[in-house]
């Protein structure tokens, strides 16, 4: 029977291996070989990986891909993708190469506002409470200015702090809802410094406000924390062209593919089951660039769902109309980014990934991010109402599944040129390789 085991943190690595494989890898040598094969052999690097995070015992390698000729606002870029999912580098970069040729991505960025939220718990009056707020306002902005300081310098600070009451939903629930600049930082600790002196001086304050009773100078907080739904954090990207440049199969007027194309988009924006596949294709192109740049891709992840669902039922993201002959696809999406700080400035590809983009502000770095999640979307929607999903990702897929049968690179060869005229299936692959072994 396995034990709980004190004082982990504290040991070695090579204890903290020992242990793990004892205990849950039947003592496996190869379990430890495979654990020591992905540390970097040069020290330094080692320990700066082992720094990021906690208990660490090995890397977690993902592949780290390029997807070419990106023209955005007239300016090209190669963009840096971190992911192991098979033909989402292949579709972006497809994608980037149609519309380069038509014109290229537009970017705008809407706004850059971020949300932080102090929770408490009031018990009285609400005229009295707002009358306390008026009056505490300038008491929160004076007490952050240490904090606030320097942020302002760079252009960034508090933008507004608002008392919103939302004892409807929990029993004598108000918040402080406050609004940040973080300019070209993801703003993480900076907002959530901001949030606890705000708290504390709201307890201070009420304590002494003379026309509370002592029940209702007895605020209570109950959390102090930034919010990863930016729903005024927005990015806009968007493609277009006339209906005769659209297509580029044969098959297919360029009316005909618009017609396809803006059903697809419609029943994405109506039919939520549909919406969740056709959102995480977006996220395959913006989470892997989330990840090349430093930048949290679970924050990502949670702010863009959520605003997928803001009006009350989930849909897509991304939206199409034909207009005067002019197809138009687009996206406006939330992306809280960050270029300083970080990762940003401790990771040695992610300081590649940006200096690869042209050291990017944190708008320029969203506008890069939003293209990628468009493009990604273009070219899974192209694929879905042409040749169907899955011929392209299962041959991108093909080398995964020959690796996955330990296939020799002779092997890998002639299949490959097999599957350039045959339809890729796990099942059939096994087929074609016991044929090669006689």
């Amino acid at each position: 029977m396995k034990e709980p085991i004190s004082g982990f943190s504290k040991l070695t690595k090579e204890e903290k291996i020992n242990w793990l494989t004892k205990t849950y890898l039947n003592a496996d040598p190869k379990a430890e070989e495979v654990l020591k094969q992905y540390w970097n052999k040069e020290e330094n690097l080692q320990q700066l990986h082992d720094e990021f995070t906690e208990n660490t015992i090995s890397n977690y390698y993902l592949p780290f891909g390029i997807a070419p000729n990106f023209l955005i606002n007239n300016e090209l870029f190669a963009i840096p993708m971190a992911i192991e999912e098979s033909s989402v580098i292949a579709a972006a970069s497809k994608a980037a190469k149609f519309w380069g040729s038509r014109g290229g991505f537009k970017t705008e960025v809407i706004d850059t506002i971020k949300v932080g939220q102090v929770h408490f718990i009031y018990q009285g009056s609400e005229e009295k409470l707002e009358l306390f707020f008026n009056e505490l306002e300038p008491k929160l902005r004076e007490a952050a200015a240490p904090i606030t300081k320097n942020m302002e310098q760079r252009g960034g600070g508090i933008k507004s702090i608002e008392l919103r009451e939302r004892t409807t939903e929990v029993e004598n629930y108000y918040q402080l809802h406050c609004n940040f600049e973080t300019v070209d930082s993801m703003g993480a600790n900076f907002i959530n410094s901001c949030l606890e002196k705000f708290a504390e001086i709201l307890e201070k304050e009420a304590a002494i406000w003379e026309d509370f009773n002592d029940e209702e100078r007895n605020i209570e907080i109950v959390m102090s924390i930034l919010s990863n739904y930016v729903p005024e954090c927005i990015v806009r990207a968007e493609v277009s062209c006339s209906l005769d440049e659209l297509s580029d199969d044969a098959n297919f007027t360029g009316e005909h593919f618009a017609e396809k194309f803006l059903r697809a988009v419609k029943i994405a924006e109506t039919e939520p089951y549909r919406a969740v596949t056709h959102n995480k294709g977006i996220m395959n192109g913006i989470d892997a660039v989330v990840l090349a740049t430093g930048n949290d891709f679970r924050a990502i992840e949670a702010g863009v769902h959520a605003y997928a669902a803001k009006d009350g039922q989930y849909s897509s993201l991304t939206h199409a109309k034909v207009e005067d002959g002019i197809f138009k696809f687009w996206i406006e999406v939330p992306l809280a980014l960050g270029t300083v700080g970080g990762l940003t400035s401790l990771h040695p590809l992610v300081k590649l990934a940006m200096e690869m983009l042209g050291k990017p502000n944190a708008r320029k770095l969203m506008e890069i991010v939003a293209v990628a999640g468009l493009a990604q979307n273009f070219a899974a929607v192209k694929s879905l109402i042409t040749t169907g999903i899955q011929k392209g990702h299962m041959k991108m897929h093909l080398m995964n599944i020959l690796n996955q049968h330990n296939a020799t690179l002779e092997e890998k060869e002639k299949l490959i040129e097999y599957y350039k005229t045959n339809v890729v299936s796990h099942s059939d692959v096994a087929v074609q390789l016991e044929k090669l072994r006689g």
